[in-house]
C-alpha cells in the first residue's frame, strides 16, 4: 500500500476489557519503554488521585490530543455507548483511534481481580466476582464500523505481550497499519467459561458453528498461531513507506487461498478502487486530471464516513500516482480514507492483499469488453457474467456519465477478489483517433471529467449507504437469535413501522405529483440512457428504493436537468432552481433548490458549502419580498426540513397562514412547525461556526400533539387547527422574532 506518512498522528488507544484483565498493567508497560509520548486517563484516578467521572476522562484526553500527545483510555469500555464519547474526540483532526481489547478467559480475570489489593478502583475481593460476571454479559466487542482504524483482539496473555511489544516499538513518528488484527470469533458474546466457573448456570449452546462464523477480513486463518498476525500490521514510518510493497503484500497474499467471500467481514471498511480516467488511452492532460480527481476526492471523502477511495496504476513511476499524491499532500486530506496504490486493479487482494468491494472501470461508450487497457483487463477478470450484468443495466454510455453494475456471484471478480459492484465510467477523450474527441478543449473537457468523478463517486456512495442498511438489519437479526428475544424484534417492527408511517404521509401526496404527468408536468426517470449515475444506481435491487424512491428523485432531476422542465419553473441559474411546491402548503410556498451535484440534504453540508446556503438563502428572501410586494399581510418562514422525503437540497419558502387544501395531517402540520423545520439562518451560522449543521430526524416530531404556531393552543384534527389559526391574533413566538427568522412587510 502506497501511503505518505509526512506526520506523527496522535493515536487515542481504547483498552476494552472486564475488571482484572490487565489494561493499566498494559498501559504502564508501554508507557515504561516507548518513545512516543503517552498519557494514561483513568477514570479511577482522574480526580485528583480518586474516582471521577467520564466527563473528565474525556477532558482530559482532548487536551492531551491537542497538545500532541498519544492517550490510553483505561476504563472497561465493553459496550459501544461506553466507546462513542471518547470516538467524537476525533473531530476534525487527524488522529488515529484504535482499540486493543482485552479479550481474556473470564476465569482469569475473576481470579485477578479477587486476589488483587490496593487498587485504584478499590473492586477487589469477594465483591469482584459478582461485579465481573454481571459486566461480561453485557459485553458488545467493538467494530471498526463504530468508527476505529485498527482493532486488537488479545484472547491469552501471549497475544496482550505480542500488543504490548508493538506499541512500545511505535516511534514518535510512526503509525500503526489499520484493520482488524487477532479476532478468531466476532459473534461470540459472552465466555462460556464464566458461567462454569460461578455455577451460575449451564453452558450456552454456541448458536454459530466454527464453519459459519463471519470473520473479519485481516483475522487469522483458523487453525494457525494465536499471535497477531504480523505479517499484516507493519508499522509505517515517513522512512519505510518505500518498503511496504514487498514484505506486507507477500505476507497478505498468503493469506487469501481460497473463496474471498469466505472471509468478508461485516466491518470491512467499503473501499472502491478507480483507476485514472481519460489520461491513458484518452490521452487527456495528467496534471489537469490530478487536479480533478483531488478536487472531487477532497468533496467526497467528507461525506462517506469511514468509507475509503483508492486509485490505482500498475507502476511505481506513474505520473498520475505522483501528481496526485503532491497535491493531495497540499489539501490535507485524511489518508485513512484516500490514498494510491501500485498493482494490478483485478487482483488487489489475491496479489497485493488490499479488499475492495467496488471498482472502477474506465470503459468505451458501447461498455463493450476489448480495447485494451483497464477496460480489456477487467471484462476479462470478471468473465462472461459482467458483461451479461451490464448489459441488463445500459447499452451504451454518454461522456461524464456512469453505470453501477452489481456483480454477480459466480464473477471471478467476486468470487476470488471480493468485488460486488463494478462501475463502469467514461470520461472525456482528447485523443483525436477515437470517438467524441474534443480537440483539446479543455474548459469542456474538465467539466466532462468532473462530472465523470462525481458520477462514479456518488455510485459508490450510494452502495456503501445500501451496504450500511444491510449491515445493520444483519446484525439486529444476528442479536435476535442470539438472544432470543421478542423485544429486539418488536422494537425493529416498530421502528421500521414509524418509518413506514413517516414515508406513507409524505410519499403517496409527492408520488402523484411526480409519477407520469399533473397538468402537463412530465418527469421520467427510467427511459433515458444518459442519465447519470446517482438516479440510476437507485434501481439495482428492491432495497435501494428505500433510501429515495423513484418519486423522491423528482427534485434531484429538475436540478440536474432544469432546461427539461423550464416552462415549469420560475428561475434557472448555474447553481440554483426556483419552482412552485406543487402540493404547497400555505399561500405561497416555494423550493429554492441548490444545483451542486452530492448534496441531497442537510447532513451532506459541510463548510465548503457555506456560499451554497447563503446564496440559497438570498434567492429566498428575494422571492419573498416579491410575493409581499403583492400581499403585505403575508409573513414568511425560510427552512429546510431535517430529513426531507425528496432528495436534492431545497429551501422551503412558505408563508405562515397555511391555508391550502393540501395540508391534510398531523405531518404536514409539525414538519413546519416543530424543530423538524430549521430556520435557514440557523443552519447558515452553525454551519459558519461548526462546520457542519445540527438537526433532529426524529419520528416523535411528526407525530407530536397539534399546536398552533402563534399561541401553541393545543387542538384535536387539522380541521379544528386550520379553523383557529385562520383568526387568531397572538403575537409570534419570541424566538421566531429573533435573528431574522421570518420576513414580513415589517421587517423589510
Amino acid at each position: 500500500m502506497d501511503l505518505d506518512n509526512k506526520d506523527a498522528k496522535p493515536i487515542l488507544v481504547i483498552l476494552v476489557g472486564a475488571p482484572g484483565s490487565g489494561k493499566s498493567t498494559f498501559c504502564d508497560e508501554v508507557m515504561r519503554s516507548s518513545s512516543r509520548p503517552w498519557l494514561r486517563v483513568c477514570q479511577d484516578t482522574i480526580g485528583n488521585g480518586k474516582a471521577g467521572t467520564k466527563a473528565q476522562c474525556l477532558s482530559s484526553a482532548a487536551r492531551a490530543l491537542k497538545d500532541g500527545k498519544s492517550v490510553f483510555i483505561d476504563r472497561c469500555n465493553l459496550n459501544r455507548e461506553q466507546r462513542s464519547d471518547f470516538l467524537k474526540l476525533r473531530g476534525e483532526t487527524q488522529i488515529d483511534m484504535h482499540a486493543v481489547v482485552l479479550d481474556l478467559p473470564a476465569k482469569l480475570c475473576i481470579s485477578r481481580s479477587v486476589k488483587r489489593s490496593g487498587h485504584e478502583g478499590n473492586l477487589q475481593g469477594g465483591k469482584a466476582a459478582a461485579v465481573v460476571n454481571r459486566m461480561l454479559q453485557s459485553k458488545e466487542l467493538p467494530k471498526l464500523s463504530e468508527g476505529f482504524n485498527r482493532i486488537t483482539f488479545c484472547q491469552s496473555e501471549s497475544n496482550v505481550n505480542d500488543a504490548i511489544d508493538t506499541y512500545q516499538k511505535l516511534g514518535p513518528l510512526e503509525n500503526l497499519s489499520h484493520g482488524c488484527f487477532g479476532q478468531k470469533n466476532p459473534d461470540s458474546k459472552i465466555q462460556s467459561s464464566i458461567m462454569k466457573f460461578l455455577k451460575k448456570a449451564e453452558v450456552p449452546v454456541d448458536t454459530a458453528s466454527k464453519e459459519n462464523v463471519i470473520g473479519d477480513s485481516t483475522s487469522q486463518t483458523p487453525g494457525k498461531n494465536d499471535s497477531l498476525c504480523k505479517d499484516t500490521e507493519k508499522i509505517t514510518s515517513p522512512h519505510d513507506n518505500s518498503k511496504l510493497g514487498s514484505k506486507e503484500t507477500k505476507g497478505q497474499a498468503d493469506k487469501s487461498a481460497g473463496s474471498y467471500h469466505n472471509q468478508i467481514s461485516l466491518d470491512d471498511p467499503p473501499t472502491l478502487a478507480f483507476p485514472s480516467i481519460s489520461t491513458a488511452d484518452f490521452q487527456f492532460n495528467h496534471d489537469k486530471a490530478a487536479d480533478v480527481i483531488v478536487e472531487k476526492v477532497a468533496e467526497y471523502s467528507k461525506k462517506m464516513g469511514n468509507a475509503r477511495l483508492v486509485l490505482v496504476d500498475l507502476t511505481h513511476k506513474s505520473k498520475i500516482l505522483s501528481l496526485v499524491k503532491s497535491k493531495v499532500a497540499e489539501k490535507n486530506i485524511d489518508t485513512q480514507k484516500f490514498f494510491t496504490h501500485v498493482g494490478d486493479i483485478t487482483r488487489l487482494h489475491s496479489a497485493g492483499g488490499l479488499r475492495c468491494n467496488v471498482i472502477a472501470n474506465a470503459a468505451n461508450w458501447r461498455l463493450k469488453p476489448g480495447g485494451g487497457g483497464v477496460n480489456a483487463s477487467i471484462f476479462d477478470a470478471a468473465g462472461p457474467e459482467l458483461e451479461s450484468a451490464t448489459k441488463e443495466k445500459a447499452k451504451t454510455l454518454s461522456p461524464g456519465n456512469a453505470v453501477v453494475v452489481p456483480l454477480p456471484s459466480s464473477s471471478p471478480l467476486f468470487t476470488r477478489e471480493g468485488v460486488t459492484h463494478v462501475i463502469h465510467v467514461l470520461g472525456p477523450n482528447m485523443n483525436p483517433q477515437r470517438p467524441n474527441c474534443l480537440n483539446n478543449d479543455y474548459e469542456k473537457g474538465c467539466k466532462v471529467l468532473q462530472d465523470a468523478y462525481a458520477s462514479l463517486f456518488e455510485g459508490f456512495a450510494s452502495i456503501v449507504r445500501n451496504q450500511m442498511q444491510h449491515n445493520e438489519n444483519l446484525g439486529k437479526k444476528t442479536l435476535e437469535l442470539q438472544d432470543q428475544s421478542e423485544k429486539c424484534s418488536i422494537n425493529h417492527s416498530t421502528n421500521s413501522d414509524q418509518k413506514s408511517k413517516r414515508d406513507a404521509d409524505h410519499g403517496p401526496e409527492k408520488s402523484k405529483k411526480y409519477k407520469g404527468t399533473h397538468d402537463g408536468f412530465e418527469l421520467t426517470f427510467t427511459g433515458s440512457k444518459d442519465e447519470k449515475v446517482d438516479s440510476e444506481h437507485r434501481r439495482t435491487d428492491g432495497s435501494t428504493r428505500k433510501a429515495w424512491g423513484s418519486w423522491a428523485q423528482a427534485l434531484h432531476q429538475i436540478a440536474m436537468h432544469p432546461e427539461k422542465h423550464k416552462d415549469h419553473l420560475l428561475e434557472i441559474s448555474e447553481d440554483i432552481v426556483v419552482l412552485n411546491d406543487m402540493y404547497p402548503k400555505a399561500q405561497k410556498h416555494v423550493l429554492v433548490l441548490s444545483r451542486s451535484r452530492g448534496l441531497d440534504c442537510l447532513s451532506d453540508v459541510q463548510e465548503e458549502h457555506l456560499s451554497v446556503l447563503k446564496r440559497m438563502h438570498a434567492v429566498g428572501l428575494k422571492w419573498a419580498e416579491k410575493f409581499l410586494s403583492e400581499n403585505a399581510s403575508l409573513v414568511f418562514r425560510l427552512g429546510y426540513h431535517s430529513a426531507p422525503s425528496m432528495r436534492q437540497l431545497h429551501l422551503h419558502v412558505i408563508s405562515q397562514d397555511f391555508e391550502s387544501k393540501h395540508l391534510k395531517n398531523k405531518k404536514h402540520w409539525n414538519s413546519f412547525n416543530t424543530a423538524f423545520f430549521r430556520d435557514s439562518v440557523d443552519i447558515i451560522e452553525e454551519v459558519s461556526n461548526h462546520g457542519k449543521a445540527t438537526f433532529k430526524d426524529d419520528d416523535k416530531l411528526l407525530s407530536m400533539e397539534l399546536r398552533c404556531q402563534r399561541c401553541k393552543s393545543a387542538h384535536p384534527n387539522i380541521p379544528r387547527l386550520k379553523s383557529h389559526i385562520s383568526s387568531c391574533q397572538a403575537p409570534f413566538p419570541a424566538y421566531l422574532l429573533e435573528n431574522g427568522r421570518l420576513v414580513s412587510a415589517c421587517t423589510r
